[in-house]
C-alpha cells in the first residue's frame, strides 16, 4: 500500500497555539475550530472541496485582534502539506480550478514547485464579513505560500457580495490543490527537470 500522505503539525507561541492535522488522500471531513467563525467557515470548504481530511485547533489572542491567529493559521497549514507531500514524487505539481458561487467567479493556479509566490487579485468589496477584517485572508495565503513553498495565484473575475467571493476563493483553492497533489501515474520521480522541486 502506497504511504498515507498526511501530517501532523503544532506551533505555540506567546500569540497563538496552533494545530493542524491533514491528509491529502482523504474524503472532505474537516473540523475547524479557530476562535473566527468565517475562517472555520472558509477552511471547512476548502477541505470539502479539495478531498482533504482536515482538523484544525487554534487559539489566539484575538482580544488584540485576529491577525497573529489567521497570519500563523496560514503557516501551520503551508507546513502541513509541505510535509505531507514528502518528495513530491509522482505528483501533478499544477493544478487550476474555477469555481462560481452565485454571481461571484474565482480562478486559482497552483504550483507546487518549492517557491513561495503569491498572486492575489481579489478585489475588497467589503472591509468585513460577520465581524471579520477579510483583509487578513491575503495575510493568511501569503503565509500558506510562504511555508508550504507554493507558488499560488488568485484571481476574482466576477463578484459583488463579499462572503460569496471568499467562499468562491478557498473552494477554488481546494479543488486547485487537489488537482496539484494528485499523483500522476505516467510521471517517474517528480515532474521537473531539474530532478528537485525544492528551494
Amino acid at each position: 500500500m502506497p504511504t498515507p500522505r498526511q501530517c501532523k503539525v503544532r506551533r505555540s507561541t506567546k500569540e497563538t497555539t496552533i494545530a493542524v492535522d491533514l491528509v491529502l488522500d482523504g474524503t472532505g471531513i474537516a473540523a475547524v475550530e479557530t476562535g473566527i467563525p468565517f475562517m472555520d467557515h472558509m477552511l471547512a470548504a476548502f477541505a470539502r472541496h479539495g478531498y482533504f481530511d482536515l482538523r484544525v485547533k487554534a487559539t489566539g489572542d484575538l482580544e488584540v485582534d485576529a491577525h497573529h491567529t489567521i497570519e500563523d493559521l496560514g503557516l501551520v497549514l503551508g507546513q502541513a502539506i509541505r510535509e505531507a507531500l514528502g518528495d513530491k514524487a509522482g505528483i501533478a505539481r499544477y493544478g487550476t480550478a474555477y469555481v462560481p458561487m452565485d454571481e461571484a467567479l474565482a480562478r486559482v493556479a497552483v504550483d507546487l514547485a518549492g517557491r513561495p509566490g503569491l498572486g492575489f487579485r481579489v478585489r475588497q468589496v467589503s472591509a468585513t464579513v460577520g465581524g471579520f477584517d477579510v483583509r487578513l485572508i491575503r495575510e493568511f495565503f501569503q503565509a500558506l505560500v510562504n511555508a508550504g513553498g507554493i507558488t499560488l495565484h488568485l484571481d476574482l473575475i466576477a463578484g459583488e457580495e463579499a462572503h460569496h467571493i471568499y467562499e468562491a476563493v478557498f473552494k477554488a483553492f481546494g479543488r486547485a490543490l487537489d488537482a496539484a497533489t494528485a499523483l500522476e501515474p505516467r510521471c517517474q520521480g517528480v515532474p521537473s527537470t531539474k530532478g528537485s522541486l525544492t528551494i
